[in-house]
């Protein structure tokens, strides 16, 4: 079969390419340090994928925060209802869509090798950066936090002996403006230092027509983001320092009411972008710094590690969450029917997480190899739910706190066996004890009187730990199988704005199995990967949200199951045309007969079975989860042509996912159509130290989707980003 595949796409795809290409066509290997050691991609015993280089420079180009990489990998999902701050990753369908920002969630980000646990610090823009990683599944028997969904990896370009710098400035849509820059290289003989800044800038460009008529007064940012290191490096010791900060000003996710037309899920005929009618205010503001120190210390046949991770984020986010004016008790509002105001923000005032890991690890002893280490975790935050009177000059007259303190530590450990040249084993295990402390309370209210403090404790561990094996047919082939158990701790609901209870959902627990095939053929001009996957999730943690009262409740379905392929294709088609292909098929299901939530409460037409018992209950055994597309594909074209002193660029890339679920239940409105979005890059370099001039388009057929809903109130609906353009230049110096 492997053989078919490659003769099929070679004569249809290759043939362009002469012989005297022929003879200097490579893909480059691609270096990861998924497993805390550099190793080719191919060889890793699991399913990876990253980005890097040219690539990297077009997703980013147009001002995209980190839900650029959004379907650009197979399985790969972020959305968020904050807008630039607190992204929701889901990987194979599974993560979280609660919009708490103290929601725990299944898929890790690891930043520089310090997990970013809250959401909020997953947010930290993306520049600078040496590669992307993505492992799909459990992991956790090889460094850092227990995860059970998988694990998004940044790798910044660190300090080095050899002088460099760059400068990049750009120009586009809403006079939106870029500047980013490093410079680094050697202070002595074994110092070395980095410094890298981004800053970005775009207008509001959205008017808001309610009571008062504004003009572009909507969806601006202004953020600034930096990263200082310093290194130590001797023949035994590697010390990196790592210091960093972020700074975000401009709108909150803006909610625009009554887009959706009823009994279909198409925007209403007179939906206009450019335009929302709110009475409410609407602000984000940010400022987030952390560092981090890495200490390595070889032995000869051991290395010791040291991982220190600081972090510490204030944010302030207040939105116009019934997206329209007014209300039909007072007989003027708009647009659509507004039954009630609704103006709320989360405030958090403090969050602090720290983390510190040990590891050591053999250095290539020969058959047997293994690793091992220690993390802990401490994390303290506090939230202010804060609710306005819109009605009344936007005064606050609703307060209420959640302050949780979580503590968790690891021990894990891995070996891998090579019981012959060509057949590899490789097993782990992981022992997690997580434990939080929480307390409600809410203040005042317009609604209902003072309660709490409502506390819980709630505490957990478990034993997980993964298995693997490869075969490889030659340098070029391998097979290889995977099955691993991940784990999440109890997590904790007390958004008690509105309702009078705290829910907590217990542990859960994931078994994942996967197969794959990894292979490099057509003397190295194709690269081509698969993998097969099944999960299952006992008591998998589930948010309901919305629904007539607008509860936010916790709570755990039975057991929840996905299963699924995805394939990967590097390809150079000739030595100046290379093509990248993504594909992920994503069938996942809650397995739960006895589990109703509520519906909306908006006049949605919900289309799952409704309780005989509880009106407004229905059942959602059998839904697919949220956010979790069946289908998402992603394509590049990257073309390249010596033109005089320099090269001609082109770089087109496309992403396509299917339709989602935007609640728990099923029902017409709130399921998000497809959404496929074009992108391009094209421009010129030259000279000894590379020049660059560029232009850039971002959703380049200006398609516009609803991403997100809210229930309770009307119709209420977000948006994705419309199309954008503009101009960059960079210098290497």
């Amino acid at each position: 079969m492997i053989s078919l595949v490659a003769v099929t796409f070679s004569s249809s795809l290759l043939a362009q390419s002469n012989e005297d290409d022929e003879d200097s066509m490579e893909l480059d290997s691609v270096i990861v340090t998924a497993q805390k050691r550099p190793e080719d991609a191919q060889q890793v015993s699991k399913a990876i994928s990253t980005l890097s280089g040219d690539k990297l420079d077009v997703l980013t180009s147009g001002g995209m925060d980190i839900r650029f990489l959004n379907s650009r990998l197979p399985s790969l999902q972020i959305e968020s209802s904050f807008g630039r701050a607190f992204p929701r990753f889901y990987i194979r369908g599974y993560g979280n869509t609660d919009f708490d920002v103290n929601a725990s969630q299944p898929v890790s980000l690891i930043y520089d090798e310090v997990v970013q646990e809250n959401a909020i610090l997953k947010g930290f823009p993306a520049f600078d950066l040496e590669r992307v990683e993505m492992l799909r599944g459990p992991q956790g028997t090889l460094f850092g936090r227990n995860t059970p969904a998988g694990v998004v990896k940044f790798d910044s370009v660190k300090p080095s002996q050899a002088q460099e710098a760059y400068a990049q400035v750009a120009y586009g849509t809403f006079n939106r403006m870029l500047f980013e820059g490093a410079m680094g290289g050697s202070i002595t003989d074994s110092a070395s230092g980095r410094f890298s800044v981004q800053y970005q800038t775009r207008d509001d460009w959205v008017d808001n027509g309610g009571f008062v008529d504004q003009r572009n007064v909507l969806e601006g940012y202004d953020e600034l983001a930096w990263r200082g290191q310093l290194r130590h490096e001797s023949d035994a010791l590697d010390v990196l320092f790592n210091l960093h900060g972020r700074d975000n000003e401009g709108s909150a996710r803006v909610f625009r009411a009554n887009i959706i037309e009823p009994g279909t899920n198409n925007f209403v005929s007179d939906f206009d972008m450019d335009d929302v009618f709110t009475d409410g205010l609407n602000k984000q503001e940010l400022e987030q710094i952390g560092f981090n120190l890495r200490i390595n210390y070889d032995m000869g046949d051991y290395t010791l590690t040291s991982v220190t991770g600081y972090e510490d984020v204030e944010v302030f986010s207040r939105g116009d969450i019934d997206g329209g004016y007014g209300a039909s008790f007072i007989g003027t509002f708009g647009p659509g029917f507004i039954p009630f105001p609704s103006e709320s923000a989360v405030s958090v005032p403090d969050h602090s997480q720290f983390t510190q890991e040990f590891r050591i690890a053999s250095n290539d002893l020969g058959v047997f190899d293994w690793q091992g280490g220690l993390f802990y975790f401490n994390e303290d935050i506090s939230i202010d739910n804060l609710g306005y009177d819109s009605l009344g000059g936007n005064v606050q007259d609703t307060l209420a706190t959640q302050r949780q303190k979580t503590t968790a530590w690891g021990l894990f450990i891995s070996g891998d066996y090579d019981v012959s040249e060509q057949f590899r084993l490789q097993a782990g295990m992981r022992y997690s004890n997580d434990k939080k402390d929480f307390v409600a309370e809410r203040i005042t209210s317009p609604f209902s009187p003072p309660i709490g403090p409502l506390v819980e404790n709630p505490e957990d561990d478990e034993i997980s730990w993964d298995l693997s094996a490869t075969y490889e047919f030659n340098d070029d082939v391998n097979v290889y199988t995977r099955v691993s158990k991940g784990f999440r701790a109890p997590s904790v609901q007390g958004r008690i704005a509105f309702g009078d209870t705290t829910s907590v959902a217990n542990s859960e627990t994931i078994l994942s199995w996967e197969a794959g095939l990894k292979s490099t053929l057509l003397d190295r001009r194709l690269r081509m990967n698969a993998s097969v996957y099944s999960y299952v999730v006992d008591d998998l943690q589930l948010t309901a949200v919305g629904g007539v009262g607008n509860v936010t409740q916790l709570l755990n379905a039975d057991k929840a199951r996905g299963q699924g392929l995805e394939l990967e294709i590097e390809a150079l088609l000739t030595a100046d045309l290379l093509l990248t292909a993504g594909y992920s098929y994503n069938d996942t299901e809650i397995d739960d007969p006895n589990l109703y939530v509520a519906g909306c409460g908006s006049g949605c037409t919900v289309l799952d079975p409704e309780s005989s018992v509880n009106a407004g209950q229905f059942l959602i055994h059998g839904n697919n989860l949220p956010q979790a597309p069946e289908n998402v594909f992603n394509l590049t074209l990257s073309y390249t042509r010596a033109i005089g002193s320099g090269e001609f660029f082109t770089f087109v890339d496309w992403a396509y996912r299917d339709e989602v679920s935007f609640f728990l239940y099923d029902s017409v409105e709130y399921t998000g159509k497809s959404l496929s979005e074009l992108g391009l890059r094209t421009g010129y370099r030259w000279g000894e130290k590379w020049q660059e001039v560029a232009l850039f388009v971002r959703n380049m057929t200006d398609e516009h989707v609803i991403v997100g809903g809210i229930d309770f109130n009307n119709l209420t609906g977000f948006v994705n980003e419309p199309r954008t353009f503009g101009v960059e230049y960079k210098i290497e110096f």
